[in-house]
């Protein structure tokens, strides 16, 4: 007899789609959000000469602000409203997050709970403001540094630049959490993804120009293409995989009826920090090269000017920092998504127990002993998944777009959203599992 979970994906098709009216009205919505974030890609500033800028940005699009480039989804290109994009929202989660293990009132409020938490998101939607303004004020000071680009340089200019630009990253985190609470998916990953997914095709055709005029050749274009491919079965392999720990719970009595004791596992994800350490060390790198990217740091001293040309993308310097950030966030975030001492406490309240463990503090040590030893090979996955290729990158010229970096984002948060499609399914579907796993009384409660 099939169990009640092969019952229940062999119900998974086109027609319960076609029934679950609130997941279709859900995608509906992240679609939309989606598609008024596209089109804020292509509004530019005011006060901008097109053609200076599209000069300044050529001389500059293989570096970080090519980087910066792909995760606003093309806006830093056309200089548009959402140039600065969903990355000083993140900067300052990082910040904010950093300091909630320092400082002790943030950390009385993440106990809280959900009011504490409310009030952390409001100070790091305060940080955000902060860190977008600087940014911007550092972009409208680079735009008004080079030649030509600005129509009428001042502090009109200044202000509006930065009004517009800090207006366009408020309204990204809005939007986000809208689609967050109203759509389907992360709202802040499905940003950035949808940004890096409208620039493929565009690196696609490059690449393919690029073999075209003989600059690369056709056998380094078919091992970059099999590389991806590689890539993205890794990504998929290893995004899937768990450990999966047994957890046994004791035989009951309830009233005169004895329960036989059940047998169930802890999954624990072999990289359960996700697509976050990725996107918060590039966030971190991008942040002082923010405001030097038009001018090339000319204005700044002589060692000021080395620091800002080693942390340039695909210099050793830049990517050993960037292996790093991806090793210690991967830690640090995985540490704040999972408490092995609260899982503990909650198999012991339950009456579960880890074979030859014992429940309480001892289990919790054996939590963090494994979760420790999955997260070093986790942080060694992301670390030759976003740095591998972007050393092909820099050494062969290939577009940034086609890195492991946005490979790695793309296909998390595709599988991330799939997860919570089929959720959705399973609850329009539920019905059906109980009907055809001939559970009685399922419809005594109507």
């Amino acid at each position: 007899m099939a169990s009640a979970a092969e019952q229940l994906a062999s119900n998974l098709n086109f027609s319960t789609f076609a029934k679950a009216e609130d997941l279709k009205k859900r995608l509906w919505f992240t679609l939309a959000a989606l598609l008024v974030y596209r089109l804020g890609t292509h509004i530019p500033l005011p006060g901008l000469n097109p053609e200076a800028y599209a000069q300044a940005f050529k001389g500059q699009a293989g570096g970080i602000l090519g980087l910066f480039n792909m995760f606003a989804g093309g806006a830093v290109q056309r200089m548009a409203i959402f140039a600065l994009g969903i990355m000083p929202y993140i900067s300052a989660s990082i910040i904010v997050q950093l300091m909630t293990n320092v400082v002790p009132a943030l950390e009385n409020l993440k106990k809280e709970g959900e009011q504490g938490r409310k009030i952390i998101n409001q100070y790091t939607r305060y940080g955000t403001v902060l860190l977008a303004t600087l940014q911007a004020y550092g972009i409208a000071a680079s735009l008004e540094s080079g030649a030509g680009i600005v129509n009428d340089p001042g502090w009109f200019f200044r202000i509006s630049t930065v009004i517009t630009l800090v207006g366009g990253t408020m309204f990204l985190m809005w939007l986000g959490e809208q689609i967050t609470s109203r759509g389907i998916g992360n709202g802040i990953s499905l940003i950035i993804f949808s940004g890096i997914a409208a620039g493929l095709p565009t690196a696609i055709a490059g690449t393919l120009e690029l073999g075209r005029t003989g600059a690369l050749s056709t056998p380094l274009i078919l091992g970059v293409l099999v590389v991806a491919i590689a890539v993205i079965a890794l990504i998929v392999f290893v995004e899937r995989a768990q450990r999966r720990l047994l957890i046994q719970y004791p035989k009951r009595q309830v009233g005169n009826r004895m329960f036989q004791g059940d047998t169930s596992h802890l999954p624990l994800k072999l990289n359960t920090s996700g697509v976050i350490p990725a996107i918060f060390a590039s966030s971190l790198l991008l942040l002082p090269a923010t405001a030097a990217g038009f001018t090339g740091a000319s204005g700044l001293p002589s060692w000021a000017q080395g620091i800002v040309a080693q942390l340039s993308h695909g210099q050793p310097v830049y990517m050993i920092l960037y292996a790093a950030l991806i090793g210690f966030f991967a830690f640090f975030y995985t540490a704040i998504v999972f408490n092995p001492k609260d899982t503990a406490d909650n198999l012991k309240k339950h009456g579960g127990f880890i074979p030859g463990i014992r429940p309480g503090e001892r289990t919790a040590e054996y939590i963090d002993y494994v979760l420790t030893r999955i997260t070093v090979v986790g942080a060694i996955y992301l670390m030759f998944v976003c740095v591998l290729p972007e050393i092909l990158i820099s050494r062969t010229g290939i577009p940034l777009a086609l890195g492991g970096t946005s490979l790695l984002i793309i296909v998390s948060v595709t599988l991330d959203t799939v997860a919570q499609i089929q959720g959705h399914l399973i609850a329009q579907q539920y019905e059906g599992l109980i009907k055809k796993s001939k559970l009685r009384g399922g419809k005594r409660g109507r």
